[in-house]
């Protein structure tokens, strides 16, 4: 092969490299002060992450009861490092726009080390609270 044959070669698949990161970036991102940004986050933390607190600056309302209500329940128990958390696997099922808020289905693949796999669906509603999107109910069922 020639010189020219690599550089081509080479700038072919730096330009592919581009464009599906930019793909990706394009359909997989959410604005952060959008309705589906924010129940992005809280589902990052709420279900992925497992970290109560860190999911209760994006509740209000009837989420924010539920989040506090879970808090108490769990009382001290910690969860950090050693805790073996489930692989959370998730996409949106549905949408439905309504007068002053947003509902977001999806369908969730939950996978627990040494413990299965199961699914479940998440029923996300978003509402704005002053100038922000804030989740204000969530509920999961088979």
């Amino acid at each position: 092969m020639t010189s020219r044959m690599f550089i081509f070669r080479d700038r072919c698949a730096q330009l592919l490299f581009v464009a599906a990161f930019a793909s990706i970036v394009a359909t997989g991102c959410h604005p952060a002060n959008s309705a589906r940004g924010v129940v992005d986050r809280f589902i990052d933390q709420y279900y992925v992450a497992i970290d109560l607190k860190a999911a209760e600056p994006f509740c209000t309302g009837l989420a924010l009861d539920k989040l506090h209500h879970e808090m108490t329940l769990i009382g001290n128990q910690k969860i950090d490092e050693n805790t073996r958390k489930p692989v959370v696997h998730y996409k949106l099922t549905a949408e439905r726009d309504a007068t002053d808020h947003i509902e977001f289905l999806f369908r969730a693949t939950i996978d627990v080390p040494e413990g299965g796999t199961f699914n479940r669906n998440w029923l996300i509603t978003a509402r704005k609270d002053a100038d922000a999107w804030k989740v204000s109910n969530f509920d999961d069922y088979e």
